[in-house]
């Protein structure tokens, strides 16, 4: 039995040697995450890496940007204005004579920490005007009033830090979406003069301001060393404190906080980036 027995395990053993062995086939390994370039006097990977927070791999790439080590100096701005005059709407506001504008300059530099992110400074200085010439309006004989020399002026200074992370959407290094993150903390005024029983009325306002703001956005390199990006303010947390004053009499003081999501068109900002 035993000879039996040595002479089934080495049949077995020769059948084994004769098939073959199946392995588990293994993806190619993508060029894409092999390729570099040259950056200054060294190669960097084009794709940058970064953590896959989800449970599988969609395969979406971070091209490189901008790399690690390099300055930027930047410089948005917005304008936004709206001017009526002899508008009647249902026969019910007749005379409105109205002119609104606001802006905002906004000059930053900002260092890049590593491939696509950055940290910096900035400044922002804003301005917006609104001036109510004149206004009727006539639901009824019971139900009409007119408004007439209406102003209103505000003007703000901020300055804060920034975030900035860029993805990559190509490996040509030309056009890239970001989210900005900024902690800004600012001062400013406003007046507001209109007329009650022909007694002019002239309130001022002494303004402190607090915010953290999410804005996302679009750069497009036009040039090997300048970008021209678009970005837009939809969320943020703000903090504000108003000291009033009204003819030299002192109206009091309001605080009020809050957060809002919502697409503003007076907060689309167009900037261009220079990078050393």
């Amino acid at each position: 039995m035993a000879c039996v027995a040595l002479c089934a395990l080495g049949a077995w053993a020769q059948d084994a040697e004769r098939e073959p062995v199946m392995r588990k086939s293994e993806a190619p390994a993508d060029p894409e995450l092999s390729e570099r370039v040259i950056v200054g006097t060294d190669t960097v990977p084009i794709v940058v890496e970064q953590k896959n927070y989800g449970r599988f791999d969609r395969g979406l790439r971070n091209y490189l940007f901008i790399p690690k080590g390099k300055w930027a100096f930047g410089l948005t701005a917005s304008y936004g204005e709206l001017d009526t005059e002899d508008v009647q709407i249902l026969s019910l506001i007749k005379d409105v004579d109205f002119n609104g504008k606001i802006y905002s300059i906004n000059p930053s530099v900002s260092y890049f920490i590593n491939h696509n992110q950055s940290i910096g400074f900035e400044i922002n200085y804003s301005r917006g005007t609104a001036d109510l010439g004149s206004l009727a309006v006539d639901i009824d004989d019971d139900m009409n009033f007119s408004l007439h020399d209406v102003s209103y002026y505000q003007q703000t200074y901020s300055m804060g830090l920034a975030y900035r992370n860029y993805v990559g959407l190509n490996k040509m290094k030309r056009f890239a979406v970001f989210n900005e993150v900024s902690l800004d903390l600012g001062t400013g005024s406003s007046r507001f003069k209109r007329y009650y029983n022909d007694e002019l009325f002239d309130t001022r306002t002494q303004i402190t301001t607090a915010s953290l703001n999410f804005s996302p956005g679009v750069a497009i390199f036009i040039q090997e060393y300048a970008a021209f990006n678009v970005s837009f303010g939809v969320f943020g947390v703000k903090f504000r404190k108003e000291s009033q004053a009204t003819n030299g009499v002192n109206d009091g003081t309001r605080v009020t906080s809050g957060a809002n999501f919502k697409f503003n068109i007076f907060n689309i900002n167009f900037g261009l980036l220079v990078v050393i």
